[in-house]
């Protein structure tokens, strides 16, 4: 080998080198940066106190964590294919997830050939022996597109007396620019996915559309009004439920004589018999009210014929208890979730080994629950009352030992005696198999609300509060029936505009609808 050419197998090697560092450099120190997020994480989670993050602040750190590792694998492959071309070698192809992309998603096919299918050897065309093939997502943003409605005029070219068109559809905004479908695509952007109106706005103007968060909220205001009806018939349905989760949340509403905000709240009304498996339909109502006194609660489950509520330890849902009915008084069945959190605050912070007892006797419960979920009440009652039972009669007297024997003033104590305190609550469980032993189906639907707040800041006044509870209702309740929400909304909006009778609003309902469209056929 000449001078000139072992040079160039030197430059050849060095840049091979370079490249190879270059890469295992970028990947020691994405590798870093992803240590340093998860050691941030666990700081946040079993930490001081003060370092802990809310459970929805952690997802942050999570996410994070998420996108440092694609990182790291992204610099790991390319390290691992610079050293492979520096070998002389093919570079490795990286292993894919196949086969999750659903089959009725459209299709754009390209194919790509090779510069040439001529044989080098001089043999002339080669022939096709195969094909590798890959799918990969894409997405078109929020493609917009714009309604056309013709409506053709017809005369009598004899007489030039008749004259026949089809009369104009009635619309959410008469002569306005949205469909149905549309807003409903906004109402669910806001109250599904939380995105307040400015920012939806923001959205629109990357598509060249200039629509202000007022014109949204002017629209959204005008399907509550139509779809009134639908959440009237829905309550006469949680009238008539047997049972009822009920929980509460602040909901901030703008005072502008103050210039500040006061505090409403929106009420969470649940029926979900899914756990006993019951054929009622599961339903999430939210009522607005200006405060959190009993006075709310009496006002807006006036009229409901249930016997059992579920909820928390709330004073305003003891005096529901006082209150005399046709069915008799409500009988308050208490949460073992809120039970449970108390002593795990106390294991945590302590280390006390009564609380990490009592932990694992309610654990225990759990696990009975667990066995019979979705099974008949009458089956549910017999395993709680074979299994279940005998731990709950242990547990009192067990309760009352350890709270003589510990400081009445410790925190420790007051989580005992509260528990104590609302003991016929807590074993009502066992009286009944369609009964649940918390309110997590109630609390499940709370969490959206707080995100929505979260990113809104406030509702506008007090219309605007009991306008947002009502489409978060609709959209919650389609979620729990396992229906689009945009693709219900959409077609109840046309169905309701085009006549749909009163009488069959039951047809309206979230849980009764089955294909996209069919409303409106």
């Amino acid at each position: 080998m000449d001078a000139d050419a072992l040079s160039r197998e030197n430059a050849h090697l060095k840049a091979r080198l370079a490249e190879v560092e270059a890469a295992l450099a970028e990947m020691r120190e994405a590798n870093r940066r992803l240590e340093d997020i998860l050691r941030t994480s666990q700081r946040a989670q079993f930490g001081k106190r003060s370092e802990k993050l809310s459970p929805d602040q952690f997802n942050l750190p999570l996410e994070d964590a998420e996108l440092a590792q694609g990182v790291l694998e992204a610099a790991q492959e390319k390290a691992e294919a610079a050293l492979a071309r520096a070998r002389g070698e093919t570079p490795r192809k990286p292993a894919r997830n196949r086969g999750h992309l659903p089959p009725e998603m459209p299709r754009i096919e390209r194919v790509i050939e090779p510069a040439s299918t001529l044989c080098p050897c001089g043999c002339g065309e080669m022939a096709r022996i195969g094909e590798d093939i890959s799918e990969r997502l894409d997405v078109i943003p929020a493609q917009f597109q714009v309604l056309v409605t013709r409506r053709p005029r017809y005369a009598c070219r004899r007489c030039s007396q008749a004259v026949a068109q089809a009369h104009a559809p009635e619309h959410v905004v008469p002569g306005g620019l949205p469909t149905e479908r549309l807003i409903a695509w906004i109402i669910v952007s806001k109250f599904g996915d939380f995105l307040p109106f400015y920012r939806q706005a923001g959205i629109f103007e990357r598509q060249g559309l200039h629509l202000d968060r007022g014109t949204l909220g002017n629209w959204t205001g005008r399907a509550c009004f139509h779809l009134i009806p639908v959440i009237d018939h829905m309550r006469a349905h949680l009238r008539g439920a047997d049972r009822i989760f009920v929980d509460e949340t602040r909901a901030p509403v703008l005072d502008p004589g103050r210039k500040a905000t006061r505090s409403g709240y929106f009420w969470a009304v649940v029926s979900d018999d899914r756990g006993h498996g019951g054929a009622d339909p599961p339903i999430v109502l939210f009522h607005y009210a200006p405060g959190r006194g009993k006075q709310h609660p009496l006002k807006f489950l006036a009229g409901y014929r249930g016997r059992f509520l579920q909820c928390d330890a709330y004073q305003s849902y003891t005096a529901l208890t006082e209150i005399e009915r046709a069915n008799g008084p409500w009988q308050l069945v208490y949460c073992w979730t809120h039970v449970r959190r108390r002593f795990v605050k106390r294991f945590e912070n302590e280390g006390s080994p009564i609380a990490e007892e009592i932990l694992r006797r309610i654990a225990a419960l759990y696990g009975i629950e667990k066995t019979v979920r979705g099974r008949d009440p009458a089956v549910r009652l017999a395993a709680r009352r074979e299994h279940a039972a005998p731990i709950i009669a242990a547990l009192k007297p067990w309760l009352e030992a350890q709270l003589s024997r510990i400081p009445q003033k410790s925190q420790l104590a007051e989580d005992i005696r509260y528990t104590l305190a609302h003991w016929p609550g807590l074993i009502r469980f066992l009286e009944d198999g369609t009964l649940e032993l918390d309110t997590n189906p109630v609390e499940n639907q709370i969490r959206p609300i707080a995100l929505t707040r979260k990113n809104a800041l406030f509702a506008g006044n007090e219309t605007g509060a009991e306008n947002w509870a009502m489409l978060a209702s609709l959209v919650a309740t389609c979620k729990l029936a396992g229906v689009n929400p945009v693709d219900y909304l959409a077609d109840t909006l046309r169905a309701i505009l085009d006549g749909h009778p009163k009488s069959r609003i039951e047809d309206l309902m979230p849980w009764r609808y089955a294909q996209p469209s069919s409303l409106a056929a």
